[in-house]
């Protein structure tokens, strides 16, 4: 019984699978679509004195309703505080958020009468394509980044992979004890080293040229590449150490990179958000005191 009644509700609400882009079978994306050819109809059909410009009546008309919109985009950062279900859930106000954003390329551009020039009426145009273009970027990013971050984890914390990866490093230190002074200086290298160091752009690519575990392990294999492989030697316990720690790097490297890559559009999107709400000030003030 509460199996069938698990399935009623599923069929009635939402799916399981079901995410923020095709929520409620693409609601959002109908609404805005059909927002955007109200908008061009209109704009096609009325014949406005010489020409479109955001100062008629038709300009007025959809500048309030671009204001409006980005007004209410601009409450998602609040709305996220807030979890609720249904209608009103996160997931559908984040459906809502991208596909009504996007309708405002049609709308804000069609308040501008493509009457474009070096003004602040323009300045706010453009500050609202950034905002849009880099919130297009995010939602790339949050399409297949999440999946990609799981799969590299392979259930594991990134705390759990930091503790891997210093348990490996304690390994490394009492390994290396036995070996003689060159080769055990060869793996201090990568034990003193930050591996994570060199900032953003290491990061965002994933390209640590100057990694001294990779150097210590090719120190280590001129001598081990001349020896027998036996269980018992400390040169080899050690190399197979520093393979194991390059692993983890690699898999931490690519865990910071994919997280890197599905938060650095927000260092674009927000504050061009509050640069275009001060731009949208400035240009509603001029309009209404200056025309």
């Amino acid at each position: 019984m509460a199996t069938r009644a698990t399935t009623s509700r599923r069929v009635k609400g939402e799916t399981r699978h079901d995410g923020f882009l095709t929520h409620a079978g693409f609601r959002w994306l109908k609404i805005a679509t059909a927002l955007c050819l109200v908008v061009i109809a209109s704009y096609l059909m009325i014949d406005i004195t010489p020409r479109h410009n955001g100062g008629s009546w038709y300009g007025y008309t959809l500048g309030t309703i671009g204001v409006l919109l980005i007004l209410w985009l601009t409450a998602l950062g609040m709305r996220k505080r807030a979890m609720t279900t249904g209608r009103w859930s996160l997931k559908a106000w984040t459906s809502a958020h991208v596909y009504l954003g996007l309708s405002l390329i049609v709308i804000g551009t069609m308040h501008t009468g493509f009457q474009l020039g070096w003004n602040v009426h323009t300045l706010a145009w453009a500050l609202m394509m950034l905002v849009i273009v880099s919130g297009m970027f995010g939602v790339a990013m949050y399409a297949g980044i999440p999946a990609a971050l799981s799969d590299n984890r392979d259930e594991m914390t990134q705390g759990q992979m930091l503790d891997a990866l210093r348990a490996i490093d304690r390994q490394l230190h009492d390994a290396a004890q036995p070996l003689p002074h060159e080769q055990a200086e060869a793996v201090q290298w990568s034990l003193d080293q930050d591996p994570f160091s060199g900032g953003l752009w290491r990061r965002l690519t994933g390209n640590y040229p100057n990694c001294a575990t990779a150097r210590a392990q090719a120190a280590l294999r001129q001598w081990t590449g001349a020896r027998p492989d036996t269980g018992d030697d400390p040169l080899e316990r050690v190399d197979a150490l520093l393979e194991r720690k390059q692993a983890m790097l690699a898999r931490l490297r690519k865990h910071l990179r994919l997280r890197a890559l599905l938060e650095i559009w927000l260092y674009v999107h927000v504050p061009a958000t509050f640069a275009l709400l001060a731009a949208l000030t400035a240009h509603i003030v001029s309009v209404f005191f200056y025309w």
